[in-house]
């Protein structure tokens, strides 16, 4: 997962370098308007994986707003379905989810440029589903082969709140146009799981494990810059 994230990272940054050096910075100017607006798109890891993973089915809805020079408020907005194949249990998790926080960008843009190397912080809620679809029952001899039960027991109403810390880079490859790369730190603040078996996937936070509340995770998005007015900078 992170070569093809890092792989991804280079070819951005060499792209943004070569896009800097078409648009070169005025440097006798002392003021410059930049863009300020909303910034809305998809992710496309996600897409990607529902055409290669036949237990995977997932959209997510990306966006930001500049509120300052380098502030940026941000959201997701998706839906995942997931089947979990583990060694003694089968489940399938549906749900929808939703994170909010802001974005820092850390890169000194030349005039004209509004790419990124950022850094920001989310909080994640998400209402979901569990279905237990079989598992195995523990015998100390496989003499009569495994007992393996098959069930169909869903249990709704299901809730889980995260935060996580993001940081990526974002390149603008033609007008108002974005690519971006980030990577996901999550740390698990709460949820209610089923009374029999656990919450093994949570949508929008990932797998989780019984000896951590750690979870990470990535993007690669596409988006488009609806720019609602400019402002002077200096």
């Amino acid at each position: 997962m992170f070569r093809y994230f890092s792989s991804l990272v280079v070819f951005l940054l060499l792209f943004g370098k070569m896009n800097a050096q078409q648009n070169p910075a005025a440097t006798d100017s002392l003021e410059y308007k930049e863009k300020f607006g909303l910034r809305l798109g998809v992710d496309l890891s996600k897409p990607i994986r529902s055409l290669l993973d036949d237990t995977y089915s997932g959209l997510e809805i990306v966006g930001d707003y500049r509120v300052y020079k380098n502030f940026y408020a941000a959201a997701e907005l998706g839906n995942e379905q997931r089947t979990f194949e583990g060694d003694n249990i089968q489940t399938s998790t549906t749900g929808s989810y939703i994170k909010l926080g802001g974005d820092y960008n850390a890169y000194d843009n030349w005039e004209g440029m509004q790419n990124a190397i950022f850094v920001g912080v989310r909080y994640g809620f998400a209402t979901f589903s569990q279905t237990l679809e079989e598992y195995r029952i523990y015998t100390s001899s496989d003499y009569f082969g495994p007992d393996i039960r098959e069930e169909d027991v869903e249990v709704t109403g299901l809730t889980s709140n995260w935060v996580e810390l993001v940081a990526g880079i974002k390149v603008e490859v033609l007008n108002n146009l974005f690519l971006s790369a980030n990577i996901q730190l999550k740390r698990r603040i709460g949820q209610n799981a089923p009374s029999n078996f656990d919450n093994l996937v949570i949508p929008g936070f990932g797998r989780t494990y019984d000896n951590s509340s750690f979870g990470t995770g990535f993007g690669y998005t596409v988006t488009y810059l609806i720019p609602f007015f400019k402002k002077a900078m200096k």
